[in-house]
């Protein structure tokens, strides 16, 4: 399984992709998407959109893994972070693969053992988990790949749980 996890944003989307390799997950990608302030909105979005296109044409993943608002933000920021996960979804939606949306605490309890974790232990953390040399950087980059490793650990649990309930 091959899973593009997301950080969204409207500046700045991270973007990480991750895959199990036997019984290790392994990063294959990541960074940041970052689209300038002066222009209109809608040209960001478009930013955003042909720069997750590409990324699901280069590694064909099975699964978007998206981050979910947090409503502690302001209506402004919440409102473009919204913008940007829709011009995300419908990138995968364009490649016909399947978006699954985690909130920050259940990224942060999947990665790190609790859904308060700072943002320097969620980075210590997938750096551990996918035995990278050096700490992920920007937080978008290492948010994002948390986002995927969230999914790859919690994708098996709630398909059995889905098959269960059929």
């Amino acid at each position: 399984m091959i899973v593009l996890g997301i950080d969204p944003g409207l500046a700045n989307t991270g973007y990480g992709v991750v895959t199990r390799r036997g019984r290790r997950v392994v990063a294959l990608d990541g960074g940041v998407i970052e689209t300038a302030a002066g222009l209109p909105i809608e040209r960001r979005l478009a930013d955003v959109f042909a720069a997750v296109d590409a990324l699901l044409e280069e590694h064909s993943p099975n699964a978007v893994a998206l981050e979910e608002l947090y409503f502690g933000q302001n209506v402004r920021t919440a409102f473009a972070v919204g913008h940007a996960r829709g011009a995300v979804m419908l990138a995968a939606g364009r490649h016909g693969v399947p978006c699954t949306g985690y909130t920050p605490q259940k990224v942060k309890s999947s990665v790190c053992g609790h859904g308060r974790a700072p943002k320097d232990q969620v980075a210590r953390m997938v750096q551990s988990l996918l035995d990278l040399p050096e700490l992920p950087t920007p937080d978008h980059a290492a948010d994002a790949l948390a986002v995927a490793l969230c999914h790859v650990n919690c994708a098996p649990l709630t398909t059995a749980l889905t098959a269960a309930h059929a």
